[in-house]
């Protein structure tokens, strides 16, 4: 795989315009994780929620004890909103849920 393969560029809801490179093999194995867990309706479920499940759900080899999870999940999070495929709900604190397609 040659260096460009191994990125992956992402986007922020926060930050519009601007993107990321990332390493791809950890933003997959986030994003895969991650989806499954969401809700398909609000309220969604909080980020710690989400966080909680996801973990459990992690490659070792990727996140060897779940190291660097947050700022993934955050990361991915961040990207899937802006792409409009995971939403939040209106309630403190931040809840997720997956859009309908």
């Amino acid at each position: 795989m040659s260096e460009t393969d191994s990125k992956i560029e992402i986007e922020s809801i926060t930050s519009p315009h601007r993107t990321e490179r990332v390493d791809r093999a950890r933003y997959m194995a986030m994003r895969e994780a991650l989806l499954p867990v969401l809700p398909d309706t609000a309220p969604g479920i909080t980020v710690a929620e989400a966080k909680a499940e996801v973990l459990e759900r992690l490659s070792e080899d990727v996140f060897p004890g779940g190291a660097k999870a947050g700022w993934w999940l955050k990361a991915v999070q961040l990207d899937l909103e802006a792409k409009g495929l995971i939403a939040r709900g209106s309630t403190k604190p931040v809840r997720l849920y997956r859009c309908k397609a």
